[in-house]
C-alpha cells in the first residue's frame, strides 16, 4: 500500500466591514472623569489596572468632585436632633474599584509605512469625544481586529496625555507585515483502489490560492486561484474591498471557471455512458462538467467582532451524465443517483452568514472564538434549476494552557441541506476526513473510499446531505521569532465525524446492522503549523494512516 505527504498551505483572511457610525458608539458620560497627569510625556501602556494607565497621584481627591464652598454643612444634610444612634446606623456599602475614564481627544497612528490611517481607523471604533475606559474589554478586542487583518505582526495601545485635564490620546502602533499571502497551497497523488481497498495512486494534483490582501494599502484585496488534476481545471479570481466609497458597507466578487470530472460508485459499477473517454474508467461511473459563474457580495459590522454578508451567486452549467448506471450499495445492487441534471442548466443561490471573531491573531492563535452560522438557498424564482436550502454552523475556541503555552482547541460543526443540491454544494466527506485530501477549488481528484476504523457504512458515502464534526486540538510552541517565520507548533488532532444523504438515514444499505448502520467515523492528524511572511503553512502526516488495512464492506 503507497503512502503520501499531504501538504496545505492555509492563510485566514479576515473579511472586515467598516465601523458604525462615531455618534453611535460614543458612551454617555460617568462619575467625573479623572484628570490626566501633568508630568506625563510618552504613551502608557492599556492595561485594567488604573496604575498602568495614569499614576493614582493624578487622580482628584475626594474634595474635588465638589468645591467647599458647595459642600453642606453637616446640620443641613441631616439635623443633630434627627441623627441616628450608633445602634441604628447602617453597614457601609462595600466600596467598588474606580475606573478611570478619560475624554477622548484622538487618536494617533504610528508606524504604518503602507498602510493608510483610514484603513486602520475603521477597525477602530473609538472616536474623538468619547469617553474611553480603560477597563473596556472592547480595546483589547481592537487590537485583535487590527492583528486579524493579516496587515500587521504586532499591534499596540497605549495613551497620551491630553491637553487638557482629564483628557487622553489614544495611540496604536503597529508593526507592518507582508500582505501578499499565499492563502492556500496543496500538493498530492490522487489514488483509486483495489478490491482489497490498497491505494492505487493514479496522478498528481496540485493547487494554489495567493492574494494581496492590502493592495496599495487600501485595504483592498485581490487574489487568483487554480486547481490542476488529471484532466481537470478549476479558475478562481476574487475582489473585496471591505469600505466601499468610504462607507460602511463591503463590496465582494468572485469569479468561476470549473472543467471537471467526478467519480461515482463504490463496488461493481455498471454504467452506459455517450462519451468514449468515460467508458475507459471501468471502477467508476465519471460525470464530466463545466462551470462558469460570479458572486456578487456586500456585509456590514454588527459591533467589534461581529459582521455579517450578504451573497448572490449565479452559474451555468454543462454535465455529461451516464443515461444508466448502477453499483453494489452494501449487499444489494441499486441505481445510481449523480446529484446533477444533464445538459445546460443554471444554478442561482442567495446567501446570508454572520461571523464571530475574538482570536488573537489570525493563524496560531492562543484565545478567543471563531464562529459563523450561514443560510444559502437555490432559488428556482431567480432562474435556479436547482432549488434547495443549505444551512452551515461552525465554532472553534482556543485556550491558552497554564503550562508552557500550549494550547487547547476546540472544533465543532454541523450542517444540512434540504432539496435538491448539486453534488458540489453537497458535503463531501474527504472534507472531514484527515485521511483523505480535502477539494482543490470544488476539484475532488481522489477516488477511495474512506477509511474504516470503526466499521460502519461510512464507506458507502461521497456526499451527502448531512454533515457534523466534533474535534480537539492541541498545540506544543516549539519556535518564535521575528523574521520571516513568525513560530512553528506541533500539533496532534483527534476527532470524530459523520456524512450522510438522506437516502443513508432513511434506507441504510443492506448488510450492517446495529452501530454500523450510521455513517460515522474518526479522524486525526498530525503535523506543524507554521506562521511565515508569505501565510500560514500546515505539514499534515495524516495520510499515512492509509498504511493501516481497513474494513471495505458491510458485516455478515
Amino acid at each position: 500500500m503507497s503512502s503520501r505527504l499531504r501538504l496545505a498551505f492555509s492563510c485566514t483572511l479576515l473579511t472586515a466591514l467598516a465601523p458604525a457610525s462615531a455618534a453611535a458608539q460614543a458612551l454617555s458620560a460617568p462619575a467625573p472623569i479623572a484628570p490626566a497627569p501633568s508630568a506625563a510625556a510618552a504613551p502608557a501602556p492599556l492595561t485594567p489596572a488604573p496604575s498602568a494607565a495614569f499614576p493614582p497621584s493624578a487622580a482628584p481627591a475626594p474634595s474635588a468632585a465638589l468645591p467647599p464652598s458647595a459642600a453642606p454643612a453637616p446640620s443641613a444634610a441631616l439635623p443633630p436632633s434627627a441623627a441616628p444612634t450608633p445602634s441604628a446606623a447602617p453597614t457601609p456599602a462595600p466600596t467598588e474599584k474606580a475606573r478611570l475614564r478619560y475624554l477622548l481627544e484622538g487618536v494617533e497612528i504610528r508606524g504604518n509605512t503602507r498602510t493608510a490611517p483610514r484603513v486602520i481607523l475603521r477597525y477602530v471604533r473609538f472616536r474623538a469625544g468619547d469617553v474611553l475606559d480603560v477597563d473596556d474589554p472592547e480595546i483589547e478586542l481592537t487590537r485583535y481586529r487590527l492583528l486579524g487583518t493579516g496587515f500587521f505582526s504586532a499591534v499596540d495601545l497605549s495613551l497620551r496625555k491630553g491637553s487638557t485635564r482629564g483628557a487622553a490620546r489614544l495611540v496604536i502602533e503597529v508593526v507592518e507585515r507582508n500582505t501578499f499571502v499565499v492563502q492556500n497551497f496543496w500538493l498530492s497523488l490522487a489514488a483509486d483502489e483495489d478490491t482489497a481497498r490498497n491505494a492505487r495512486p493514479q496522478s498528481a494534483f496540485t493547487g494554489v490560492q495567493v492574494a494581496e490582501t492590502n493592495l496599495a494599502g487600501t485595504g483592498i484585496t485581490l487574489g487568483a486561484g487554480i486547481g490542476l488534476a488529471a484532466d481537470q481545471l478549476a479558475l478562481r479570481t476574487r475582489f473585496l474591498d471591505p469600505s466601499l466609497g468610504g462607507t460602511g458597507w463591503s463590496a465582494a466578487a468572485t469569479l468561476l471557471y470549473t472543467d471537471a470530472r467526478d467519480f461515482f460508485g463504490g463496488r461493481d459499477v455498471s454504467f452506459e455512458s455517450p462519451l468514449l473517454e468515460q467508458r475507459e474508467v471501468t471502477r467508476y461511473a465519471v460525470v464530466s462538467y463545466q462551470r462558469f459563474g460570479a458572486t456578487l457580495g456586500t456585509g456590514h459590522d454588527l459591533g467589534i467582532s461581529s459582521w455579517f454578508s450578504l451573497d448572490y451567486h449565479l452559474e451555468e452549467i454543462d454535465a455529461v451524465v451516464p443515461t444508466v448506471a448502477s453499483h453494489l450499495r452494501g449487499q444489494t445492487r441499486e441505481p445510481l443517483d449523480f446529484d446533477i441534471l444533464p445538459g445546460s442548466t443554471v444554478l442561482s443561490t442567495l446567501r446570508a452568514g454572520i461571523t464571530y471573531d475574538t482570536r488573537d491573531t489570525p493563524y496560531l492563535a492562543t484565545r478567543g472564538t471563531y464562529a459563523s452560522a450561514s443560510i444559502t438557498a437555490g432559488i428556482p424564482p431567480l432562474g435556479s434549476d436547482y432549488g434547495y436550502a443549505r444551512i452551515d454552523l461552525a465554532a472553534q475556541h482556543w485556550l491558552r494552557l497554564p503550562w508552557a503555552r500550549h494550547v487547547l482547541r476546540l472544533e465543532a460543526f454541523a450542517g444540512a441541506i434540504a432539496g435538491d443540491a448539486p453534488f458540489f454544494e453537497k458535503f463531501y466527506v474527504g472534507d472531514f476526513t484527515d485521511f483523505l485530501p480535502d477539494r482543490v477549488l470544488d476539484l475532488a481528484p481522489d477516488r477511495r473510499r474512506p477509511p474504516n476504523l470503526l466499521g460502519t457504512d461510512i464507506v458507502e458515502v461521497r456526499y451527502g446531505d448531512f454533515a457534523a464534526k466534533l474535534e480537539a486540538e492541541y498545540r506544543i510552541p516549539i519556535y518564535t521569532g521575528r523574521g520571516s517565520i513568525y513560530g512553528i507548533d506541533l500539533f496532534g488532532a483527534l476527532g470524530i465525524y459523520g456524512v450522510a444523504s438522506a437516502r443513508d438515514l432513511d434506507s441504510p444499505p443492506s448488510g450492517y446492522e446495529g452501530f454500523a448502520r450510521i455513517p460515522v467515523d474518526l479522524t486525526g492528524n498530525l503535523g506543524l503549523r507554521i506562521d511565515t511572511s508569505v501565510g500560514g503553512i500546515t505539514l499534515a502526516f495524516s495520510n499515512l494512516i492509509g498504511l493501516i488495512p481497513a474494513r471495505s464492506g458491510p458485516s455478515r
